[in-house]
């Protein structure tokens, strides 16, 4: 506890709530990091190498990520320490939520994340007796379908074409290479085919596959459907690459959408891209990111690319207690506006000020932040933010 004492700073932890239950062998924890912009909200995750420190890192992401995209939630994350492939999961997360009954919905919202399904979302609502409880249940309760309207790709894609606008290109014709053909690749394929633009390789865990002249994105997407992560074997033996040569072939945007921490110096140092739009959480390094500067590739940051799931959550955040479903088209618009207004604005701030546009991205978060916290006067009274926040 010490430890975690000693992390807290400016910004947060706000509170810190670990739980336990002899029974179930259910061990838990809730960190509310910051809540300036609004009240806590941010996934669930169930793994049994869960730690206090992840999820308050995990926690952080969210304030600047609901910050980011200018939407009034705070940061906050919830952490299970047990098997999610167990028999007695239902049981665990059940005493999960009666364990903080007292914080959710009051101070925290679950939601999905690793290791967390619509069923358990669902399983939260019943065990408080809430639907406020939870976002992220089946659209047949009243949640949004974020995996069948395929947020976070849309956003992805969206993102892509408005970075290329701004560097006076057109998404027409435009060569993408997609690592990962998951839920997040096989929604911004869907998308980029849509805009125009030609996707010209993708990669599952099962291999990796490489047109030059584009794929038949329609087909990939059939076979993705029927066959999974081994849609890739179906390709001729010509086209299968070897795993993560697609992050190097010859295009003019590359999208890590599986993995974090795919693009490493050496990566960095041969990626034939002109413009990266992170789909993933993560797949870049401060060193290779640098890297990719110094040879002029363009890096659109992960929490401003792919944070469509987070705008859903917003639709979501709102539906919990109304008696209408929210209205697809009107998330994907939303997330199609934000997406590309803040791939723009971060971009146009990066090259003001002359700093990377992850660096950007998280000064303008942090502004906003310290803005809310200047008016809700949660700042010392000496500060500059507190006194100009008064004028």
């Amino acid at each position: 506890m010490a430890d975690l004492l000693q992390e807290m700073d400016e910004w947060g932890p706000e509170k810190v709530v670990c739980v336990s239950d002899v029974r179930t062998g259910m061990r838990g924890v809730l960190v509310i990091d910051n809540t300036a912009r609004g009240s806590g909200k941010g996934g669930t995750r169930m793994s049994p190498t869960v730690t206090v420190a992840e999820i308050a890192r995990l926690a952080r992401v969210m304030t600047w990520k609901w910050a980011a995209v200018d939407l009034f939630h705070g940061g906050a994350k919830a952490g299970i320490n047990a098997d999610p492939s167990a028999p007695d999961k239902e049981q665990v997360v059940r005493a999960f939520a009666r364990k903080l009954a007292d914080q959710i919905p009051a101070s925290y919202v679950a939601g999905l994340d690793m290791g967390m399904s619509e069923a358990d979302a669902a399983i939260i609502q019943d065990e408080l007796g809430d639907r406020g409880a939870a976002v992220g249940a089946p659209e047949a309760l009243g949640g949004v379908p974020y995996d069948q309207l395929g947020v976070t790709g849309h956003g992805v894609a969206e993102s892509v074409d408005a970075a290329l606008l701004r560097q006076g290109r057109t998404i027409k014709g435009a060569r993408i290479a997609l690592q990962g053909f998951g839920a997040v690749g096989t929604a911004a394929a869907r998308r980029l085919h849509e805009l125009g633009a030609q996707i010209v390789a993708l990669s599952t865990v099962d291999g990796s596959v490489h047109d030059p002249d584009g794929l038949d994105v329609p087909l990939w997407l059939a076979t993705r459907e029927e066959l999974g992560d081994r849609c890739v074997t179906k390709a001729p033996p010509a086209r299968r690459i070897a795993p993560g040569d697609e992050l190097l072939v010859d295009c003019d945007v590359l999208v890590p959408a599986a993995g974090q921490d795919v693009i490493d110096e050496r990566i960095a140092q041969n990626v034939k891209a002109s413009l990266i739009v992170e789909g993933a959480n993560l797949p870049t390094s401060a060193t290779s990111r640098a890297l990719l500067a110094s040879r002029g590739i363009t890096v659109v940051p992960d929490f401003i690319a792919n944070a469509g799931g987070v705008i859903a959550a917003g639709f979501a955040m709102d539906a919990r207690r109304s008696a209408f479903r929210p209205d697809p088209e009107a998330i994907l618009r939303t997330v199609t506006d934000k997406s590309r207004a803040n791939t723009v604005l971060v971009l146009d701030a990066a090259e003001r000020t002359n700093v990377l546009p992850h660096d950007a991205a998280l000064q303008l978060a942090r502004d906003r932040v310290r803005t809310a916290m200047a008016l809700r006067g949660r700042l010392p009274h000496h500060t500059p933010d507190r006194e100009a926040a008064t004028v």
